[in-house]
């Protein structure tokens, strides 16, 4: 995957223009879909206690968000995509550090003050951080030259670095963040990558959660997050333990082509393996990038992702979304987007209006009462599809087609699973 579509310095904005802003196209695909209608404030209800997590772990409602950019447009951009999905708000807001000098990677003064607002604004909203683990980390160094870094890493030589940006994310009482640190270093793409020598970025991670860890106020979480599948290394070589670990993460792309999400699941190191090694070591799961790749517009995918995470119950996940992945940034894909949008949409559920108050009448002395009638069954309320419901209508026009007015059911993903 090029990560210079993602992930960029501050100093390098030309890259992040080829991001495709929302277009006519977007919205004409989304407008296939029944609109959205004014937002609902009313909280969701809890969702049963996750699959994967820890027995009497509390579950906490879907939290999900979408990458969207680095910086202050990132947030824009959040409230627009809420606006889309009918008023529902996005809980987790994503962003990375660059990875190109150890200044950004400390959290440059100024990068993160927009984030670190949007987070405080609300108690239940979610600020998740990718941070680099090394300098100079997209540009091609050499096996040996890695080796050489995370040898001098694991002995100390980079620590101020990290207690430098735990420090600046206290400092703007963020001390809550989620920390993806070294993220798909299972990988070759970054400089960070595990494999040419786990043994060394096994001791450079613990020594990096220590340091941050043990600045005064710190509540972070660090999150591991692999890429899906066998890749360079088989990412458990890299696992640095439970005690330096507090969510399995996994990046989830639909890649590569041709191969189904049958075989994402049961691949070696793929979706299953995930979950079970998180059941395992007692830790929630997280999806910090997903979305579509290299199968292009792909409904399965999309729908079976969601099936999935809605089955497992990560404790967030956060769709990259710009091209080739995304749902709204991105006009490639107009029928995921356009299931995407359903599924997470937020409907209106009209309040009833409170009745007059009728004083109840008094029974004389001696008088039999009545037999009281049969309470006729209360009609349950219709699922929010934040809790992603087993079935959701779609009336998608036909250039759109997933199968006309039908109803796109989870229930039938999982039964193919």
């Amino acid at each position: 995957m090029d990560p210079e579509h993602r992930r960029s310095s501050p100093r390098c904005p030309g890259r992040l223009r080829r991001l495709a802003f929302v277009t006519a196209g977007v919205f004409a695909a989304a407008a296939l879909v029944p609109g959205p209608a004014v937002a609902d404030d009313t909280a969701s209800p809890t969702p049963p206690g996750a699959t994967h997590s820890p027995p009497g772990a509390a579950a906490r409602g879907p939290a999900f968000g979408a990458y969207l950019h680095y910086g202050p447009v990132g947030l824009e951009r959040m409230k627009q995509l809420s606006r889309w999905l009918g008023g529902h708000e996005l809980r987790v807001g994503h962003t990375y550090l660059p990875g190109d000098v150890w200044h950004n990677i400390e959290g440059a003064h100024g990068f993160l003050d927009s984030w670190a607002k949007w987070r405080r604004a609300k108690a239940d909203r979610l600020l998740v951080l990718n941070v680099p683990m090394m300098d100079r980390n997209e540009e091609n160094v050499p096996d040996d030259d890695v080796r050489e870094l995370l040898r001098r890493g694991a002995s100390g030589e980079f620590d101020d670095h990290f207690e430098a940006l735990a420090e600046r994310l206290v400092d703007l009482d963020v001390p809550d963040t989620v920390i993806v640190l070294g993220w798909e270093m299972n990988g070759v793409t970054y400089t960070h990558r595990c494999g040419p020598d786990p043994e060394s970025w096994k001791r450079y991670w613990q020594r990096i959660v220590t340091v941050m860890r043990s600045v005064p106020g710190q509540k972070f979480r660090f999150d591991f997050a692999p890429s899906r599948g066998m890749d360079a290394i088989p990412w458990p070589e890299c696992y640095p333990g439970d005690e330096f670990v507090d969510i399995l993460g996994m990046d989830a792309y639909d890649q590569p082509g041709g191969l189904s999400f049958d075989e994402q699941v049961s691949e070696p190191y793929g979706l299953q393996h995930h979950v079970d090694f998180a059941r395992r070591h007692r830790k929630p799961i997280s999806y910090p990038e997903w979305g579509l790749f290299r199968n292009g517009d792909n409904i399965t995918y999309m729908l079976r992702m969601l099936a999935w995470m809605d089955e497992h119950k990560p404790l967030y996940n956060t769709i990259t979304d710009y091209c080739p992945h995304g749902v709204w940034l991105c006009s490639d894909n107009p029928r995921a987007a356009a299931l995407y949008r359903a599924l997470l949409s937020r409907p209106h559920l009209p309040q009833p209006e409170p009745g007059p108050s009728v004083t109840a009448p008094t029974v004389p002395a001696g008088t039999k009462p009545s037999p009281k009638p049969t309470p006729m069954p209360a009609k349950s309320p219709t699922a929010m599809p934040s809790e992603l419901p087993r079935c959701t209508p779609l009336d998608l026009a036909n250039e759109h087609e997933i199968g006309g007015r039908r109803t796109a059911c989870l229930q039938w993903a999982e039964r193919y699973r």
